[in-house]
């Protein structure tokens, strides 16, 4: 008669099980930890693109005042500062919020020359492993500075019509009204940056 031997044989078998189980949980909670992550970029990528067009808008009226302004230089400061009243320039961050499959929840101005824009992502975070993920969408906020580029001194003169010299970050531009295609572009007079 042959005798079998009772032993350890077989007994990994089930830790293996275990162990490989435990390893696809790991990758399947890292894949919905980068869902997450992908989505909440896509919001920010948004809520970036939606503050820079708003401030950017605003940029272009501050600059076409400053164009209608041009033989006034007593006005040019308070325009350059942000202080004329503009047209709500928020449409436009509406339209680049959806352009980045994002939804425009708020934008408003921060005086006095930035702007506050927040996004919802259309796409939820989509189903995983994590309970309840699948009906999340991500928000972000950003915020949009126009930061005047030129200065300028104002003549004391009462009969001197020549306008004054405008230095734009190094570039000195002596204005001509009757030249406009060569006056300074909205780029030009204004930088427009992402702020912390």
């Amino acid at each position: 008669m042959c005798r079998r031997h009772l032993g350890d044989a077989g007994q990994a078998f089930p830790i293996y099980i275990t162990v490989v189980a435990g390893l696809l949980f790991l990758a399947f909670a890292y894949l919905a930890v980068g869902q997450a992550s992908v989505n909440r970029s896509g919001a920010q990528t948004a809520a970036d693109a939606a503050a820079l067009a708003a401030a950017q808008n605003a940029r272009e009226q501050l600059a076409s005042m400053w164009v209608d302004d041009l033989l006034d230089p007593a006005t040019w400061q308070d325009i350059f500062d942000g202080k004329p009243d503009i047209a709500d320039p928020c449409w436009r961050a509406g339209q680049l919020a959806a352009q980045n499959d994002g939804h425009l929840d708020d934008c408003r101005p921060l005086p006095p020359r930035k702007y506050k824009a927040k996004v919802t992502t259309k796409k939820p975070v989509g189903d995983s492993v994590v309970p309840n993920t699948e009906n999340i969408k991500s928000t972000a906020s950003a915020i949009a500075e126009i930061e005047p580029l030129c200065t300028f001194q104002l003549t004391d003169g009462a009969d001197d019509d020549t306008l004054p010299p405008l230095d734009c970050d190094g570039k000195v531009w002596k204005l001509d009204p009757a030249d406009r295609a060569e006056l300074p572009k909205p780029e030009d007079l204004f930088d427009v940056h992402l702020v912390d």
